[in-house]
């Protein structure tokens, strides 16, 4: 008989990997998603009319709906990804960054009891290299000591205390993985990330000017989404309930990412000044390029308190899981974005080219 696991958040990056992953292992999967009035599902739609991948509507908000969802398909396992995962959103939305962080965390446990599976049914929560925040040392392991630095940050270390404390009150096995940063062809565009690579393809293409980022010399533990997702499924094979930190154990700066990027975009730049007034310039690339300033520091993405160096150490997880980390290299995430990015943007310029022809042959008359 057949696994089954339920996913939230399976219309994220990671859900909709760990979807994919799960399938292919011979689960039955269960999503749940959101009734809202714009419905997201991009990242899951190759997915739906399989006949082993079933969605149901609840919200982390609501008890009860993840209470029936729960007691209706009676899962194996539970990947709690649902999460207001965007730390500078948090500091605009930081009560409802909670409820949904925090308290959802809380209410996903409570329904695995409520259901009476606590002995049948095991739980992943998705926790986040944001719990180190103003670090206290350098890589950072399962037993470094947390600083949380932002609202979403503290929101996620509640989830990560209360599944500790449901495992040792309640005897369940149900697991955090410290998930350092992790990026994808999937991850959404208001990460910075994406940005990056969305404004390479752009400026590479005449579509855009200029990226504006913030904090250059940020440090990152930069991994591919669809090699992290094994390793959440790992973490809940494994003989007994522990935390896991998950990461590549190799760090970049922002700065680093963007050079990259561009790159692989066709364009090398040079990066001149300090601080706010760091520039990127294109030294090599298209000739209406070059010498132009095409990336620059703008104090509008600067947080109120800032996480500048996470590195994480995966020792535990390549030891006690037999999980591979390095799988595709940081080069080969940045390229994979960027030639994702380059083909969509070029698709996009196609169709609002024909749109705009369209558009104008109507004016004229020339079809009707």
């Amino acid at each position: 008989m057949a696994k089954v696991a339920l996913i939230t958040g399976v219309t994220g990056q990671d859900g909709s990997y760990l979807s994919e992953f799960l399938l292919e292992k011979g689960y039955d999967v269960h999503g749940i998603i959101r009734r809202s009035s714009v419905d997201f599902r991009e990242r899951i739609a190759h997915l739906e009319g399989k006949p082993h991948f079933h969605l149901h509507y609840a919200d982390l908000g609501d008890s009860m709906s993840i209470v029936k969802v729960v007691d209706k398909v009676k899962p194996n396992e539970i990947y709690n990804l649902a999460a207001q995962s965007h730390v500078q959103v948090s500091f605009d939305s930081p009560e409802f960054t909670a409820d949904v962080d925090a308290t959802g965390v809380l209410r996903v446990l409570e329904a695995v009891r409520a259901c009476h599976l606590e002995k049948t049914c095991r739980v992943y929560q998705a926790s986040t290299s944001e719990l180190y925040g103003k670090v206290e040392e350098v890589p950072q392991n399962e037993n470094t000591p947390f600083h949380p630095y932002s609202p979403y940050a503290v929101a996620k270390l509640y989830g990560f205390w209360i599944v500790k404390e449901y495992r040792e009150a309640y005897n369940m096995f149900c697991c955090s993985g410290i998930l350092f940063n992790h990026e994808s062809e999937r991850r959404g565009e208001t990460f910075v990330t994406r940005k990056i690579t969305l404004a390479a393809a752009r400026i590479s293409q005449g579509l855009q000017d200029c990226l504006y980022l913030g904090n250059m010399d940020s440090l990152r533990d930069w991994g591919y989404a669809k090699d992290y997702v094994e390793c959440m499924w790992l973490i809940l094979q494994n003989d007994r309930p522990e935390d896991f930190v998950i990461a590549t154990g190799v760090q970049h700066s922002v700065r680093e990412f963007t050079q990259l990027a561009f790159k692989h975009a066709g364009i090398e730049l040079k990066f001149e000044g300090k601080g706010i007034d760091e520039k990127g310039i294109v030294v090599k690339g298209p000739e209406k390029l070059i010498g132009k300033t095409v990336v620059a520091v703008s104090e509008d993405f600067y947080r109120p308190t800032d996480v500048v160096n996470l590195w994480g150490d995966p020792t535990k997880a390549k030891a006690r899981l037999g999980w591979n980390p390095a799988k595709t290299s940081f080069e080969q995430l940045v390229k994979l974005m960027v030639e994702h990015d380059i083909a969509k943007v070029a698709a996009e310029g196609a169709a609002a080219k024909v749109r705009t022809n369209l558009a104008e042959y109507l004016e004229k008359g020339i079809v009707k």
